[in-house]
C-alpha cells in the first residue's frame, strides 16, 4: 500500500514534543546573564510576536542527530520570523528548517574550546546562523561573528567598543561587567526595572519643572491656575 504524504505524517511521532537536553549552566554569573540577555529583548520588543528566543535549550537538527544522541544548545538564541509561544526544544524539521539567526554562547573554562571552534563551525557550516557572539562573565573576553562569503567574519568594534548586529539591529557591547544591548544612537537597552526608575525619575523631573515655573508665574503677579 502506497502512502499519502499526508499519511506519512501522520504516522510520524510528534517531534515538537521532544524535552530539551542540556547541561546546567556554569555558575550564577551564567544564569544571570543569560536572564538580562532574555529579559531586555522580551522588554524591547514585547509588542511583537513573531520572534522565539532560546535560553539553554537544544536545537535538534537532524534524525541523526537525534539517534546519535549528539545534543547541540546555544545559551541563548534568537529565531526570527516565527510563532513567539513557548516549546520544548527547537526542531528545526518542525519549523519549517529555520535554524536561528543569531547565537550568543557564554563562556566559561570547561566548554571555551568547544564554543570557539566545534560549535563554531557547526553554526557556520551547519547552521548558516549569519551571526555568532560569545562572551565570558568571568573575564569579559567578547567577540563576535558575521556570515559572508559562507564563513564568519569577525565584526569590527566602534569607537566605544560596541558590536552591530545586523539581526537584532543593535549594538552589543560590555556595560558594568555584563553584556548588555545598545540602540544605534549608543543609549543602553533597560531592563523592565531600569525602564520604571527612569519613568519615575523623568515624572519626577516634569513634576520639578512645573513646580518652578508656576513659582516663576507667581513671583510675576500671575496665578498659574487661571
Amino acid at each position: 500500500m502506497v502512502l499519502t504524504a499526508q499519511e506519512l505524517a501522520d504516522l510520524m511521532p510528534d517531534a515538537t514534543q521532544l524535552e530539551s537536553n542540556e547541561p546546567e549552566m556554569e555558575s550564577s554569573l551564567h544564569y544571570a546573564q543569560l536572564a538580562l540577555l532574555v529579559t531586555c529583548l522580551e522588554w524591547l520588543w514585547r509588542d511583537q510576536g513573531d520572534f522565539f528566543i532560546g535560553a539553554n535549550l537544544t536545537i535538534y537538527f537532524s534524525r541523526e542527530q537525534l539517534k546519535n544522541r549528539d545534543y547541540r544548545g546555544p545559551d541563548f538564541f534568537l529565531v526570527k520570523n516565527t510563532e513567539k509561544h513557548p516549546r520544548k526544544s527547537w526542531v528545526v524539521w518542525e519549523e519549517g528548517g529555520q535554524y536561528p539567526d543569531l547565537i550568543v554562547e557564554l563562556l566559561s573554562d570547561s566548554i571555551a574550546r568547544t564554543d570557539k571552534n566545534l560549535k563554531k563551525e557547526l553554526y557556520q557550516n551547519r547552521f548558516r546562523t549569519p551571526e555568532y557572539f560569545w562572551f565570558s562573565p568571568e573575564n569579559l573576553q567578547f567577540e563576535g561573528f558575521r556570515l559572508e562569503n559562507r564563513r564568519y567574519e569577525s565584526i569590527d568594534a566602534n569607537s566605544d567598543g560596541l558590536l552591530w548586529s545586523d539581526v537584532l539591529g543593535l549594538y552589543l557591547g560590555i556595560h558594568d561587567g555584563k553584556l548588555r544591548y545598545f540602540h544605534e544612537t549608543g543609549e543602553l537597552v533597560l531592563t523592565p526595572e531600569e525602564d520604571a526608575v527612569r519613568s519615575q525619575q523623568q515624572a519626577k523631573a516634569a513634576e520639578a519643572r512645573a513646580t518652578r515655573l508656576a513659582e516663576q508665574l507667581r513671583a510675576m503677579g500671575i496665578d498659574p491656575n487661571d
